[in-house]
């Protein structure tokens, strides 16, 4: 089986509508896909309806985290979308999102950078509204050559020259709320350093004792060393390893199954869902 657990649609920032997605990751060969949108579940419904026969859809989400001024993001998988308290937390994330952007265009604009809000607006179409919107407005002004690019202190690096906070989870509550729901937790790439500043380990093991389930290992943003580390990290902790593309269409220049997920820790994470239960295609639209 292939099992990659990390996909964007244009529900948040990816460039694939999610149906678009789950027809691309049946032709790159894929067994399972999670549809992981930065805290949204809005492409769900159109996912499962265009979900082709022998592709197994898992509901996720990334949901944006924050810990002693670093920002992180945790996956979560098969929670119940409806849960009352996850979904208000959810709510109170995407809300921040417009005035968080619109402060990024206005510091933007401060350094000299004709980005305008309704170009941003454009890029992002019905997605949540995000950093890559933002940067893909840069990309289309000449102003930096590639999204990753414009993740950099001179431009929308945690702490760059652009950068506006937002409201973000405190990681242990994300925990909690998505067990409540009966979902499973898994902290993504969580040594990306050239994303900006990473949780050192002692806060994993903190996590890992809250009821984190698992860590992505197998993620571009890690070189060989680092995945090892982070592999021998997960044994000692007890947390699943878990390997995905962090797919964002053209957004980004990974691939769909770039890296997977072992069939047994899929398994596990299936088992201790309670939340919702992996989708089987059936041949959609």
């Amino acid at each position: 089986m292939r099992i990659d657990l990390h996909a964007h649609s244009t529900a948040s920032d990816g460039t694939d509508t999610p149906a678009e997605l789950v027809r691309n990751a049946a032709a790159a060969g894929l067994d399972v896909v999670a549809l992981t949108d930065h805290d949204t579940t809005r492409g769900y419904a159109e996912a499962i309806a265009a979900l082709p026969e022998g592709l197994t859809l898992v509901t996720g989400a990334e949901l944006s985290c924050r810990i002693d001024g670093i920002s992180l993001h945790m996956l979560a998988y098969l929670f119940d979308p409806e849960e009352p308290a996850l979904l208000a937390e959810r709510e109170l994330v995407r809300d921040d999102r417009v005035p968080r952007a619109q402060g990024m265009v206005a510091k933007l604009n401060a350094l000299g950078v004709p980005v305008t809000w309704e170009q941003v607006r454009r890029i992002a179409g019905e997605g949540s509204v995000g950093r890559p919107h933002v940067a893909t407005a840069l990309v289309e002004l000449g102003v930096v050559a590639s999204v990753s690019d414009a993740f950099t202190q001179d431009w929308l690096a945690d702490g760059g020259r652009a950068y506006v906070e937002k409201h973000e989870t405190d990681p242990f509550e994300a925990i909690r709320l998505v067990k409540a729901a009966g979902g499973v937790t898994v902290l993504a790439h969580p040594a990306a350093a050239k994303r900006g500043r990473t949780v050192p380990e002692s806060a994993i093991a903190e996590m890992a004792a809250a009821g984190l389930d698992g860590i992505e290992v197998d993620h571009m943003d890690h070189d060989e060393d680092t995945r090892a580390r982070l592999r021998g990290l997960a044994k000692e902790l007890g947390l699943l390893a878990t390997g995905s593309s962090d797919y964002h269409g053209s957004r980004k220049t990974c691939l769909l199954g770039e890296n997977v997920t072992d069939p047994e820790v899929y398994g596990e994470i299936t088992r201790r869902a309670t939340g919702a239960f992996p989708v089987p295609g059936t041949g959609g639209a």
